[in-house]
């Protein structure tokens, strides 16, 4: 998928892709080709199940190539830490929330949507959270609705040194 717009990446996200990238071209390419190579060598194609996974990995890969370059080209790279400080949630940073339905505090970062990744509390620019914090100080109140419902969530801090 060809992006038509500006992928909005952290420094580390947009290092990560053009790895990711690298490694495919580098190291999957070849790998898929020398397959298919092989798989040839074996005769019949019609009948042959290991050139078929090969040719399909093959497609997964220039698939997932050609969205990595569009992506790597199009990326908007935002640095926290370089941003103005003038204490609102903005893309990259790390927020410091209390949830007032159950007092629990937590953390999140936001990220771009490729880098989004709960396991590493990292959300997508694009959620209900963070669209409900952007543009929020500490202090403030922030509302939204998630899968487990409504949630009302206090900025306990806002953290631009990542």
């Amino acid at each position: 998928m060809d992006a038509p717009f500006n992928t909005p990446l952290t420094v580390v996200g947009y290092e990560n892709l053009k790895k990711e990238l690298q490694n495919l071209k580098s190291v999957e390419r070849p790998s898929v080709i020398q397959a298919i190579a092989e798989a040839r060598a074996h005769g019949d194609l019609s009948e042959n199940a290991e050139y078929d996974a090969a040719k399909e990995r093959q497609s997964l890969i220039e698939g997932r190539i050609k969205d990595l370059e569009a992506k790597v080209s199009t990326a908007q790279i935002i640095n926290p830490s370089e941003l103005e400080r003038d204490g609102r949630v903005v893309f990259g940073v790390k927020v410091k929330l209390l949830d007032l339905n159950d007092d629990e505090e937590f953390e999140y970062q936001i990220v771009g949507d490729d880098e989004a990744d709960l396991k590493f509390k990292k959300i997508s620019v694009l959620s209900p959270v963070a669209r409900a914090l952007i543009g929020k100080s500490e202090g403030d109140i922030a509302e939204f609705t998630v899968p487990r419902g409504k949630r009302e969530v206090e900025i306990l801090e806002i953290i631009y040194d990542i």
